[in-house]
């Protein structure tokens, strides 16, 4: 390994400055404007995958965005078979106007570079097949069979990965999944995480009268649909941050006393967490703590409303239709079907008189726990102690990867979370930003991991 992880430290800048290439490309999956780009990105992956040795390299269709695959069966039949699995297309870059620097400009300021993508997930996939490369350009070989899929619709939900897997099952069978798409605990804080949250996302649309009116010649006869949906909004949850919908808490996974022991050894300052959010409070559902309250419980929360006038100046309208976007983080045992027809017979029974309602189930995807004693994790927990020179905290992630329960329940694998992002990493926001003491950290533990597992 000695070879290995000096070739690594010699191309730190040439890492960098691949990796900036990569960010460049505008792959915008929700966007029908950017899917040429994203399709350029996929063949930039394709390429990639070749230029560092890997076999049997091939760009799959979907009905949406393609998935790229490669491979290298170095260990042969009976030799541990890792799945490498990430994802090459970006959230959206709105509002542009708060970002530093142009978000598809990767610029490197101190110890972070900065772009969309940076480190959800290009970053933490660049990582990966550097630490495949240095195997290759070292000693010519992979101690374990590595299998690679990269897809490019994970932000909007993964619509078509599990028909992926099941129509390649023999194609990607293998024992572990290794995906590197989460944050650690905190800088210099390494950290394996071993439950995600799944996902449930409503758009609910409510309509009053048949059009949009004088709110002087109409106002107190007809209903306001953006009032309606206001108060309708305001009895999701009571005042202690308990969700109201019908039967919404039937399936959910308690906490166990031993995570929550687990919990209280991180190091959590509530103190500093409000002063990094410039907030004075933490509210939430009664009883929790912070750190449970983001990792295992289940949440609801209004993510956009709309409706009527929103322009500069006044206009005295009583709008025709309002809307809203809310999601709900589930927890193991929770479905985002079952969640999805309990909230929407929940807001029927709300519904005030004077208005319609129509309820749209957008997107959802499962929770997942992966066992904390796989191979696998053994393996992952023993790359990061040599390389942080600490034990890994072992943690869940608020955020949902629905893919995870995928390659449980399709390919009878456990999932390895070894990601190197950071608290402060603005995911999903503008600024996003990958760590790159962090970044070259992670090519040398997913080098280790692959040698740990023989």
């Amino acid at each position: 390994m000695a070879d290995i992880l000096k070739y690594i430290d010699q191309n730190k800048s040439r890492y960098e400055e691949e990796l900036k290439a990569f960010l460049r490309i505008p792959s915008i999956s929700t966007s029908p404007e950017h899917k040429d780009e994203v399709r350029r990105c996929a063949e930039f992956v394709r390429d990639e995958l070749g230029r560092i040795g890997l076999n049997n390299i091939k760009i799959y269709e979907t009905a949406g965005h393609p998935v790229v695959y490669g491979e290298r069966l170095d260990g042969g039949k009976d030799a541990p078979t890792v799945l490498f699995y990430g994802h090459y297309d970006v959230q959206p870059v709105d509002p542009l106007d708060l970002w530093t620097n142009p978000p598809f400009e990767p610029t490197i300021i101190g110890d972070n570079i900065y772009a969309r993508g940076s480190v959800d997930d290009k970053g933490q996939v660049w990582l990966q097949l550097k630490a495949i490369e240095a195997h290759l350009k070292t000693s010519g070989v992979l101690p374990v069979n590595v299998k690679v899929i990269i897809e490019g619709e994970e932000e909007i939900g993964s619509p078509n990965l599990d028909k992926f897997l099941s129509d390649y099952q023999e194609l990607l069978a293998c024992d572990t999944v290794l995906i590197s798409d989460t944050p650690m605990f905190g800088y210099d804080l390494p950290s394996l995480c071993y439950g995600l949250r799944g996902l449930c996302y409503m758009q609910v649309e409510v309509t009053g009268p048949n059009r949009d009116l004088h709110s002087g010649f109409f106002g107190g006869a007809v209903e306001n649909p953006i009032n309606a949906l206001a108060v309708m909004i305001s009895k999701l949850k009571d005042s202690k941050g308990k969700i109201l919908i019908d039967s919404f808490y039937d399936n959910v996974l308690p906490i166990t006393e031993t995570e929550r022991k687990e919990y209280l050894k991180l190091p959590f300052d509530r103190n500093a967490f409000m002063k990094d959010l410039e907030t004075d409070a933490t509210p939430g559902e009664e009883g929790y703590g912070e750190l449970e309250r983001m990792w295992a419980r289940p949440t609801l929360d209004c993510n956009g409303i709309w409706g009527g006038f929103t322009g500069e100046g006044a206009k005295t309208v009583l709008p025709s239709k309002a809307f809203a976007k809310i999601s709900m983080r589930l927890v193991p045992n929770q479905t985002p079907l079952d969640i999805a027809a309990k909230f929407e017979a929940f807001f029927n029974k709300i519904k005030p008189a004077g208005v319609t309602i129509k309820v749209i189930d957008l997107h959802g995807g499962m929770p997942a726990m992966t066992p904390i004693d796989s191979a696998g994790m053994t393996a992952a927990r023993k790359a990061m102690k040599e390389v942080f020179g600490k034990e890994p905290f072992l943690t869940r992630e608020g955020g949902s990867i629905p893919i995870v329960n995928s390659f449980s329940q399709i390919l009878g694998a456990p999932t390895v979370l070894m990601g190197f992002g950071l608290p402060d990493q603005n995911a999903h926001s503008p600024n996003e930003k990958m760590n790159l003491k962090n970044f070259h950290r992670g090519i040398k533990c997913g080098a280790l991991f692959y040698q740990n597992l023989v």
